[in-house]
């Protein structure tokens, strides 16, 4: 199967945990497509924390504006497989929860959610305000997927791209593309 994905990007920090999936989904030969679509500050944030250009629409990639609402990505129409919202806002998560649809980025996640595909939020806060743990179970409840943007360390990681990628790696498979990373239980020289 062939995905065609969105990644969807706000305005929260962790801009590492986006370019780290927009890379590894680029060398994905099971990935078809990657749509991107930015709100308006996650590109003031990108530029802060990254330090390198914004993708720019290739042959694998398109980068759309947050207020074309003519794209394609804004009708279930467009067969896209699934979202990704890397890293996610909480006023992010609390439009999207509460059905409001005001950029491409929130109507993407709405068709998503209204045409039963996989939606998935990696969510940058800490702590969570009850606001925040009610917004996230109603996304839950509609059928879409929490990933806290919280690593793991049992693989012994060496750098923070390394860190970042046990995140990204866990997003990777739960879009059900074929992932070579660290597995729980298959290195036995580190128990």
């Amino acid at each position: 199967m062939k995905h065609k994905i969105v990644t969807g990007i706000t305005g929260a920090s962790g801009m590492i945990y986006a370019y780290r999936l927009i890379e590894k989904l680029k060398q994905s030969e099971c990935v078809e497509e990657i749509n991107i679509v930015f709100s308006l500050n996650a590109k003031k944030i990108w530029e802060s924390e990254i330090k390198k250009p914004i993708p720019v629409t290739n042959s694998k990639i398109t980068v759309y504006e947050d207020n074309d609402f003519s794209s394609s990505l804004s009708s279930g129409s467009s067969l896209i497989t699934s979202m990704v919202i890397v890293p996610s806002s909480m006023g992010t998560v609390g439009r999207i929860a509460n059905g409001v649809s005001d950029s491409l980025l929130t109507r993407c996640a709405d068709v998503m959610l209204k045409e039963r595909r996989k939606l998935i939020f990696v969510v940058r806060e800490t702590p969570y305000n009850l606001l925040h743990l009610k917004n996230m179970k109603q996304l839950t409840l509609a059928g879409a997927i929490i990933c806290p943007a919280t690593p793991s360390f049992y693989n012994n990681p060496q750098t923070v791209e390394d860190v970042v990628d046990t995140v990204v790696d866990r997003v990777i498979d739960l879009l059900g593309i074929p992932n070579e990373t660290f597995r729980w239980g298959e290195n036995k020289e580190n128990f």
